[in-house]
């Protein structure tokens, strides 16, 4: 969360800064509501110490004085409270403040192409769409799914269920062997305050499953990533600076209602109320935080290199990043279905944003008590794994051949063909 004090001493800049992120804010009643919370606490503070004055008097007198400025004082912390709050609900409503480098710009049109890598498959063939290829090998089932559970959902069967395992494990074996992460299997459910601490509350509640608890009365949510639960390991805590940095992998079901997304990618896994999705999250010293970014989404490619994928990087505009993120990559995926690039894993820095709302602190080398800073990224999304395989892998019979840095994981199976 934004720091008020900050606010109101570069309130000019503050504004540009959320106007480039295109977010209206009434700035006049931040600045008011901030005074006015200073204000009643300096008066207080006063009243305080007048009745702590009298009380050292010991003058029975004075008695009925003491008793009204109490009241007094009630009634300012009563209005205090309201008025903080009133601030705080503004402030935690606000995203972060995109870098500089960030191309300013609305939506993903403002996105800038950093790079392409990868051949691009060339067919003597009409390639297939995934969804396609999974009913005519029948081990994808949509309709099965709507019956059993609902829209945006799939049965995932037989040698298809193998494979997406095999990413999963291929994806975190790279991540703990090579690129010097530690696998975490953590739980799948958050709590509100952990939902607030990377962001998704208050702003995005309804985007979030909530799951209701009988022997809890607190809110608790299905995780719409593996970056929640893995963020706030730090939460309320002050590391070392000996502690960083940590780099943490886990391999998760994922749970959004996908809110936004009425009629967009209704067909096939591209867009799931579940999937699967390995998450890569770092905390180190806020120094660090762009240089993290790089290594992190170097990880992440390392992964479609491997597959011999083709894929391209994308840095996003300040209007089409994350609600926590000060600078994000994107990186997407070539799929010949529809002969387009699709986003398969999303890289960000999000400096101390998230630190400041999970109280997140670590000891710096001059023993400084300062805020870390917080990267998560896809390293990568399975289901869309799955789907590029598929799609680019595919061969004129519907059959698909498996990428050799998966055919450890599949007991070398080579091949995929309908049963």
């Amino acid at each position: 969360m934004h720091n008020i004090k900050d606010i109101r001493q570069n309130s000019d800049q503050f504004k540009k800064d959320l106007d480039n992120r295109f977010v209206d804010i009434d700035l006049n009643k931040i600045l008011s509501l901030d005074e006015s919370n200073r204000k009643l606490i300096q008066e207080k503070e006063s009243l305080e110490k007048e009745k702590k004055d009298i009380s050292k008097t010991k003058d029975p007198t004075l008695f009925e004085k003491s008793k009204k400025i109490s009241e007094q004082i009630s009634k300012y912390i009563k209005e205090q409270s309201s008025i903080k709050k009133q601030l705080d609900d503004i402030l935690s409503s606000l995203p972060n403040i995109a870098l500089k480098v960030v191309p300013v710009g609305k939506d993903e049109n403002s996105n800038k192409e950093i790079s392409k890598n990868g051949e691009i498959p060339k067919f003597n063939f009409k390639p297939k769409s995934h969804y396609e290829l999974g009913e005519k090998l029948k081990m994808l089932d949509f309709d099965l799914a709507t019956k059993t559970t609902g829209s945006r959902f799939v049965f995932v069967t037989d040698k298809l269920a193998q494979l997406e395992r095999a990413i999963s494990n291929f994806m975190l074996d790279t991540h703990v062997k090579t690129n010097g992460y530690k696998e975490i299997s953590p739980p799948l459910m958050a709590s509100d305050s952990t939902m607030y601490g990377t962001g998704q509350l208050p702003k995005f509640g309804n985007d979030q499953f909530e799951i209701k608890l009988d022997e809890d009365n607190d809110r608790k949510f299905l995780i719409p990533t593996a970056e929640v639960i893995l963020t706030n390991m730090v939460k309320d805590q002050i590391l070392n600076h000996k502690d960083l940095p940590m780099r943490l992998v886990a391999s998760t079901p994922c749970f959004r209602k996908e809110a936004g997304s009425y009629g967009k990618d209704t067909k096939g896994m591209i867009r799931q109320h579940q999937f699967y999705k390995v998450e890569l999250v770092s905390i180190v010293d806020p120094s660090e935080c762009l240089n993290e970014l790089e290594r992190m989404t170097n990880c992440a490619t390392k992964i479609l290199d491997a597959l011999k994928l083709s894929y391209r990087k994308i840095i996003l505009s300040t209007g089409d990043m994350g609600f926590s993120a000060e600078k994000t990559y994107d990186i997407e995926v070539w799929l010949p279905y529809e002969s387009k690039y699709r986003e398969i894993s999303s890289c960000s820095s999000c400096g101390t944003f998230q630190a400041k709302r999970m109280k997140a602190r670590f000891k710096n080398k001059k023993n400084e008590t300062i805020f870390v800073g917080t990267l998560n990224g896809s390293g990568l999304a399975v289901g869309r794994t799955l789907i590029a395989i598929l799609e680019n892998y595919q061969n004129e019979d519907c059959s698909i051949t498996i990428p050799d840095v998966l055919r450890p994981y599949m007991n070398n199976l080579d091949k995929i063909t309908a049963n």
